[in-house]
């Protein structure tokens, strides 16, 4: 999974770099400022959860890598990238979820 990941971040990051907006899902999704990128993230979400709740595991399945893919576009609008979200897990593990939630700021 780690090689997928890092994989779809290249292609992500050298899209935008590129900044194609023309032949570029990733860069004209870009050019539309990260509110657009979050409420395409947000209609993935929620795709991933009717797929949850209604459909097969290859629909799931499909839904859930769409959601990774804009995910990792509004990451790396943010400048962050997987290895951010990997050191945040690494640094939550062996904490029970209730007490890291519980120590969130409110």
């Amino acid at each position: 999974m780690g090689e997928a990941l890092t994989e779809l971040e290249t292609v992500v990051r050298d899209r935008l770099a590129a900044g194609d907006a023309g032949a570029s899902y990733v860069a004209s999704l870009v050019a539309k400022g990260r509110g657009k990128i979050a409420q395409k993230l947000g209609e993935e979400a929620t795709e991933t959860i009717i797929a949850a709740l209604t459909e097969d595991d290859a629909a799931l399945t499909g839904e859930a890598a769409d959601l990774v893919f804009h995910l990792t576009i509004l990451l790396a609008d943010r400048g962050l990238g997987w290895d951010a979200v990997a050191a945040e897990l690494a640094r939550r593990h062996g904490t029970s979820g209730h007490a890291e939630k519980a120590a969130r700021p409110q």
